[in-house]
Parts: C-alpha cells; sequence; structure tokens
C-alpha cells in the first residue's frame, strides 16, 4: 500500500479556506489543507480548493460517520478523485458520545462505515481514521492508510507507529501560538480547547499518556497546555513539531491559534519548518 504524500506539515482549520488562501497556503510550500467541523457528506468545497492549485493536497479532518452516509461520501470522492486524482484524502471519524445521541460503541460503527467504503470502492490507501486508543489503531492500521488524531502529543505519536506499524500514515494535529508571551500562549491555547477538555475520548486519551485528574481540572495543568500546543517563537516552535517527527510522524497539520491573520503565521513559520525557497 502506498503511503499519502502530503509533506511535512499542512494547515488545519474549522471549514474551508477560501481559494486564494488555499493558492497562498500552497505557495508557502505547506503540503495540505485540513478541513475539520465535520463537512457534509458532498465534499464539493474541496473542489474549489483543488481547482484554484496545483499540487496542494485537500484532506478531511474529520468527516463524521454520524452525520454522514457512507454511499454518498463514496460519491463525493469518487467525483473528485476522477477531476483530481491523488489529491484527496478522506479523513473520518466518530466524533463524541457527548454530541451525538445516536453514539454507540465506536470500534463496531467505524468498522461498519469501513465496510460500506470498501463496498462503494474507496481504497484503503485513500482513507484515514481519527484514531487515540490502541484498539482501534490496531483496526485502523488493517482498514485505512493510517491516523490522523487530535490534541495528541509525541508519546501518543510514538505509540500510533509502534502499534500500527511503519508503513502507516500518522498525521497528528497540533496547535500553534506564535508568541513568546507564555502565560498568554497558555491562556489561548486552553480557550482553544475548553470544550474538548470535557469530552470523553479526549480525557481517556489524556490518561493513557500520563496526564492526571490534576492536569485536566480548571481548564487544564500548564504540562497539558504546553504538551498539545506548542508556542514561543518560530523556531521553539519549529523544535516542538519536531518531537512529533522523531516519534514517528509523517505529516503534522498545523492549527493556527491566536491570530486572525493565519496566513502572516504560516509565512513566519514557514522558513523554521524548512518550507518555500
Amino acid at each position: 500500500m502506498t503511503k499519502p504524500d502530503l509533506g511535512r506539515y499542512g494547515v488545519f482549520g474549522v471549514g474551508a479556506p477560501a481559494p486564494q488562501q488555499a493558492k497562498e497556503i500552497e505557495a508557502l510550500g505547506y503540503g495540505a489543507v485540513w478541513v475539520a467541523g465535520s463537512p457534509p457528506a458532498e465534499l464539493d468545497w474541496a473542489e474549489g480548493l483543488l481547482d484554484a492549485t496545483t499540487t496542494l493536497r485537500v484532506a478531511t479532518g474529520i468527516v463524521n460517520i454520524w452525520s454522514t452516509d457512507p454511499a454518498a461520501v463514496a460519491e463525493s470522492f469518487h467525483r473528485i478523485e476522477k477531476a483530481h486524482p491523488g489529491r484527496f484524502l478522506l479523513g473520518i471519524g466518530a466524533g463524541h458520545p457527548e454530541l451525538d445521541q445516536r453514539y454507540r460503541k465506536p470500534l463496531d460503527a467505524l468498522t461498519e462505515y469501513l465496510d460500506r467504503l470498501d463496498e462503494h470502492g474507496v481504497p484503503r490507501d485513500r482513507r484515514v481514521v481519527a484514531a487515540l486508543g490502541p484498539k482501534l489503531l490496531r483496526i485502523t492500521a488493517d482498514r485505512a492508510a493510517g491516523t490522523h488524531p487530535y490534541l495528541t502529543t509525541p508519546e501518543h505519536t510514538a505509540l500510533a507507529r509502534e502499534i500500527m506499524g511503519r508503513d502507516a500514515f500518522v498525521a497528528p494535529e497540533h496547535k500553534v501560538v506564535l508568541t513568546t508571551d507564555v502565560r498568554a500562549a497558555r491562556a489561548i491555547g486552553r480557550k482553544s480547547f475548553e470544550t474538548s477538555i470535557r469530552k470523553t475520548n479526549y480525557r481517556n486519551s489524556w490518561k493513557r499518556l500520563g496526564f492526571t485528574e490534576e492536569d485536566l481540572a480548571g481548564g487544564g495543568s500548564e504540562r497539558l497546555v504546553d504538551s498539545v500546543v506548542a508556542h514561543g517563537n518560530a523556531e521553539a516552535v519549529a523544535a516542538r513539531l519536531g518531537d512529533f517527527f522523531a516519534a514517528g510522524a509523517d505529516h503534522i497539520p498545523l492549527q493556527v491559534l491566536g491570530s486572525d491573520d493565519k496566513l502572516s503565521v504560516l509565512a513566519e513559520l514557514a522558513p523554521a519548518l524548512g518550507l518555500g525557497s
């Protein structure tokens, strides 16, 4: 199976950027745009981004299995693949029990969803799963190209690589605050996951990584914030992201926090990340 090639760094955000923004992201040297926020099954927004660019990859981070019909998702995949071969990656996940009353055992539900994608011809090497726990990582290793987890640490990346093997694609999202004001960076970081810290899936994942109830109280300890949010100047951020690659990551989608002008932040980061000319 061929591992997806999205370059070392991508850009992660809720909702799709405008096509012109996608062109600027591509010009800076980032290899992919990841669109979060449980995009609908039609995925027509991806076509505008791909039409506007030449090499940029587009991925979903993630399509929610409870709110999207796999047949409709597969139809979108094949339409996009026909127009832009090899440039779209389908990310799926089970979301959270706190957000959907239909939620049931995610291992069973994801397996059934992957079965349906198989039936509709979506290739294994063109899909990834938002897998956190060891059981789902093992299933993902057999059923998808790899994993695209959220709110994780290099230690989780190492665990994913150990469980899934060297051929799996591991693409952990990571948050970035480009400031040397540590207090401000931590405040921005806490704000970004103030809802997520109450969700069972993330809490269980963090506890498996050694965080305690004390770390998860009061919006998150400094230790927790510093583990899931890279901050500092561009060189410090790049060094922290390097920990993920050392642990086995193939690609990191960056979620820029603390600035309305995300393109300027991405441009400032690019040289430290080894991107561009």
